[in-house]
């Protein structure tokens, strides 16, 4: 499989600075913003607390790092198949390969044309920054085209943050490039099971997203006046 690139260049990158706090982007114009992944960490934060005090530090550390490592590995793998790399499998292991194959069809099939990977952008409206894993055309519709790896099936309800970040990234993509966009696609490599694909319009996420925002610049501004 080729896939068709019609690179749309913004021009400019972003320095990220990673702390305790979270991770946050430098535009060109100096101004610093929080990564939309930070922002919409505080949704999760409660449930996460309360998971790794019911698993122990050290179980939830040893988990946490397993995920955060396949995931890494399989976005690499995705990008480098996606753009047209010969040797896009070699070096990788064997799990890292399976979840590869399982979304590969679903690419093959849906994926016209791409615009951009790990794409830098910002946005001054929402005061967010980050990197979108994917901009291009998905069943012959402009999208933003986000990669996901799980342990388990997710349900609709439980990943409204994943429809949050790619409706921030669509915003992002026009407030940069003057292009609309308004599919958003998250695609999910799930161990032992088929993978999941979701496909939502944006509008149906901004307010939701604007909520969250707000919600995290008041805990930001609290932090400033009374300190943590």
């Amino acid at each position: 499989m080729m896939f068709t690139h019609e690179p749309i260049d913004l021009g400019y990158d972003l320095k990220a600075k990673t702390k305790k706090t979270g991770r946050t982007y430098t535009t060109p114009e100096g101004k610093d913003y929080p990564s939309i992944t930070t922002v919409l960490s505080i949704l999760s934060r409660d449930s996460i607390q309360k998971w790794r005090a019911r698993v122990g530090e050290e179980e939830a550390n040893k988990i946490s790092r397993i995920a955060s490592t396949r995931g890494t590995a399989v976005h690499e793998l995705l990008e480098r198949y996606v753009d047209n790399k010969q040797d896009f499998l070699k070096g990788e292991l064997p799990h890292i390969v399976q979840s590869f194959k399982d979304v590969q069809p679903i690419l093959d099939n849906n994926l016209n044309k791409v615009y951009a990977q790990e794409a830098p952008l910002y946005s001054d409206h929402l005061g967010l920054a980050g990197r979108v894993d994917c901009v291009g055309v998905w069943a012959g519709k402009d999208s933003i085209v986000d990669y996901k790896t799980s342990r388990k099936p997710k349900k609709k309800e439980w990943v409204s943050n994943y429809f949050m970040q790619c409706a921030a990234y669509a915003i992002m993509w026009e407030e940069r490039t003057g292009i609309p966009i308004t599919q958003l696609v998250v695609l999910i490599a799930v161990d032992n099971h088929e993978p999941q694909v979701f496909v939502e319009h944006r509008d149906n996420w901004t307010q939701q997203l604007l909520d969250t925002i707000q919600k995290y610049n008041d805990e930001k501004r609290r932090e400033r006046v009374f300190g943590k």
